[in-house]
């Protein structure tokens, strides 16, 4: 047997489907569909038919992307195949609502949540496909009988008895309402099946057809069409209309009128061919509504609210204006890994029902757009004002705690707003604005709204290219190390270099270490970065001992370590191979670690730094003075070497010298050097700077007076010269 309208489809990976669940699939679809089905076929061949239409919407719940119009030609062929009853269409859409999903699984990279969404969809497109078929169909048998009223009504002038019996057989015996009317509309005949439709005889006749008016029509289109009929300008219409019925409920109809006319060719009579369409109306109105809402909450889903922002986006003038609330719920994650989801779908519900609340006008819609995050539209509002005080309405109608099972629950929210003129704004980009302004309210502290600044947004933007880049970033080369040098203050001699990591954008230039280490660490990737750094550094360290000659202590290489870093399980057997396989001497690499991550530390992140400083590597503790750590914990400390932050030295960069500042400093030395720990300063711009710091026993510097960061071969080229 063929595959019928629709053609049978293959597997991604080319192979046969999975017929078995198919066709247990198409067996139940047959057993709900065939008693009501008017077809030749036996029920074994009407199973088979059924196949390649399952195997259709299969395909369909598994397509990326997603096209829920691949299911229209299953309804086509179902029509096709004579399921024209009017409980055929019921049951065909009960047996993929609840089957579906079941037995023709879409696999595992689409959530059941999407699945039963897609499924909604392609059953609204069955019954698309169904109706239009259906429609097409009732059409033809409708042109079939006007065709047979006019050919009834030509035929009247050569033999009328014959005629007039063919034309009551029609007109009585049609499954479709026909009314015959004169050319004012006074109605004088109609056959059974149309009084069936009206609900009774006296309401459907003795009337003007301009009695049956219904609010749900375009009164000034039907009149419009009716006008130009009755004038003979048009021999017919047609459209889908409403009429009131005896029991005041309406009746949907799609309804045909076409123009009789005499030998003469003048008008004559009006006859009007209805098809009951309430309760398909009725189920596409569902279907709608199913497919446009959130299931869980009820309120519009992120489809129908991206439909009204696109119209608001329109525009009825100039001048129009849209407001966006974009609502994350703080802390509701917490809510579903402690309570359970059922919990928080509840909560979620509460939610909802509060943000119906705060709507105040026709212009407001607010829809739940994903998981805990909602949206709310203002169209054309009169100004930012009233879009922040339906912000402000949200925050106070989640200030109380909801209560469930007895639980009280706080929940708060942050806000992103977009306000402005609708201009060629994409509604994608207006609804990343208001995400992005979002976050920037809960990086505030939350239970807050904020207003889109438009530069807050670039920041944002770029921020995010930068984490996408970042990971390829090291495997493409674009990472280089600048030395800065570190000076014996006594009497000024390189003792080595800070290895400073740059970023070479192809975008943006090279960027320095505050613009992607925070986002290295907040993606992982500051490990292999860092470790790249590490381990150049260490080789251009021991380049420099290569080339050294005479005197001194051999150059050293200062590296910077991330709080990241220390928690990497790997750190000191990584520290150990790049000293083993650049040959660099454990005495000739300082790694710093911020006091900041170590203050408060307990033992456990303190054991790789003491295992590393057991290698003979040195520990120093960099931006000293900013942690305000307890000195006495220095003790404590695995570190050999304080890097006093600049904030302290300011004072010290003229005469005469800030003497808060000289107090402070020198008691640090004194304390440093009772621990056995030497005194690097960072920042030294002057040479009255280092003079003081000199004095007061510093032991090496750093900073633009003595150099700024540069490649590797100017280690020993110093400016000496004053900054600022």
């Amino acid at each position: 047997m063929t595959a019928g309208p629709v053609a049978a489809g293959r597997s991604a990976d080319g192979g046969p489907e999975p017929e078995d669940s198919l066709r247990r699939f198409a067996a139940i679809w047959s057993r709900a569909i065939y008693p009501v089905t008017a077809t030749s076929m036996t029920r074994g061949e009407f199973e088979g038919h059924l196949v390649p239409l399952a195997r259709v919407l299969r395909e369909a719940l598994a397509a990326r992307p997603f096209d829920p119009r691949a299911a229209v030609p299953v309804g086509a062929a179902l029509v096709a195949a004579h399921c024209t009853d009017p409980e055929a269409l019921p049951s065909i859409l009960g047996v993929v609502d609840a089957y579906l999903v079941l037995y023709c699984p879409p696999g595992p990279g689409i959530p059941a949540d999407e699945a039963r969404v897609r499924c909604s969809r392609l059953q609204h497109a069955i019954s698309v496909g169904f109706s239009q078929a259906l429609r097409e169909r009732t059409l033809a048998e409708q042109e079939s009988i006007s065709r047979a009223a006019l050919a009834a009504q030509a035929d009247a002038e050569r033999a009328l008895a014959a005629s007039e019996e063919r034309f009551r057989a029609v007109f009585e015996s049609a499954a479709v309402g026909i009314g015959i009317a004169d050319m004012d509309g006074n109605v004088l005949e109609v056959n059974d099946a149309l009084t069936r439709m009206f609900g009774s005889q006296a309401h459907a006749t003795r009337r003007n057809v301009s009695e049956w008016v219904h609010p749900d029509n375009d009164l000034a289109a039907n009149y419009g069409l009716n006008a130009e009929l009755v004038r003979g300008d048009r021999d017919g219409y047609q459209v889908e209309k409403a009429f009131p019925r005896a029991d005041g409920t309406v009746l949907w109809t799609n309804l045909q009128v076409s123009l009789l006319r005499d030998a003469a060719g003048r008008p004559q009579y009006q006859i009007a061919l209805m098809e009951d369409i309430t309760e398909r109306r009725g189920l596409l109105r569902t279907l709608r509504h199913q497919a446009t809402h959130d299931a869980l909450t009820g309120l519009p889903n992120r489809a129908l609210f991206f439909e009204r922002l696109d119209q608001a986006l329109e525009g009825t003038g100039p001048d129009s204006r849209i407001g966006v609330c974009y609502l994350d719920l703080d802390g509701f994650k917490a809510v579903n890994d402690s309570l359970g989801h059922a919990v928080g779908d509840r909560l979620l519900v509460a939610v909802a029902e509060r943000l119906r609340g705060c709507l105040t006008d026709d212009d407001q819609i607010v829809a739940r757009i994903g998981g805990d995050e909602f949206v709310a539209l203002y169209t054309d509002p009169p100004d930012l004002r009233a879009v922040t005080g339906l912000a402000q309405r949200v925050l106070d109608a989640l200030a109380d705690p909801v209560t469930l099972d007895g639980r009280e629950l706080p929940v708060h929210g942050s806000i992103g707003i977009v306000h402005g003129p609708v201009g060629s704004r994409a509604a994608a980009d207006v609804l990343r604005s208001a995400d992005i302004t979002m976050y920037r309210a809960k990086e505030l502290g939350g239970n807050r709204y904020e207003v889109a600044d438009p530069d807050a947004d670039a920041r944002a933007i770029t921020r995010h290219g930068l984490t996408n880049r970042l990971p390829g970033a090291l495997e493409r080369g674009e990472f280089f190390i600048e030395y800065q040098p570190l000076i014996a203050l006594q009497d000024g001699a390189v003792l080595g270099a800070e290895a400073l990591v740059r970023w070479c954008h192809p975008a943006h230039g090279v960027l320095g270490p505050d613009h992607f280490i925070p986002l290295a660490e907040s993606t992982g990737q500051i490990v292999p970065l860092g470790r790249w750094v590490l381990e150049n550094a260490a080789e251009q360290a021991r380049a420099w001992q290569r080339d050294h000659h005479g005197d001194g202590r051999p150059p050293r290489v200062n590296v910077n370590v991330s709080p990241i870093q220390l928690q990497h399980p790997g750190l000191v057997r990584e520290v150990a191979a790049i000293l083993d396989s650049t040959g660099l001497p454990p005495a000739s690499l300082c790694l710093e670690v911020t006091e900041s991550a170590l203050i408060g530390a307990d033992e456990d992140t303190l054991e790789p730094l003491r295992r590393i400083a057991d290698l003979g590597v040195e520990i120093a503790l960099d931006d000293f003075g900013t942690g305000y750590s307890n000195l006495s914990s220095l003790r404590w400390l695995p570190v050999s070497v304080l890097k006093l932050d600049r904030a302290f030295t300011r004072g010290m960069r003229r005469r005469p010298a800030d003497p808060v500042d000289l107090k402070i400093v020198e008691g640090i030395v004194s304390l440093a050097h009772g621990l056995g720990l030497t005194v690097t300063v960072e920042g030294v711009e002057t040479r009255t700077q280092a003079d003081h710091l000199r004095a007061l026993g510093c032991d090496h510097g750093q900073g633009w007076y003595y150099a700024k960061p540069g490649p590797p071969e100017r280690l020993h080229t110093l400016t000496l010269a004053d900054v600022g």
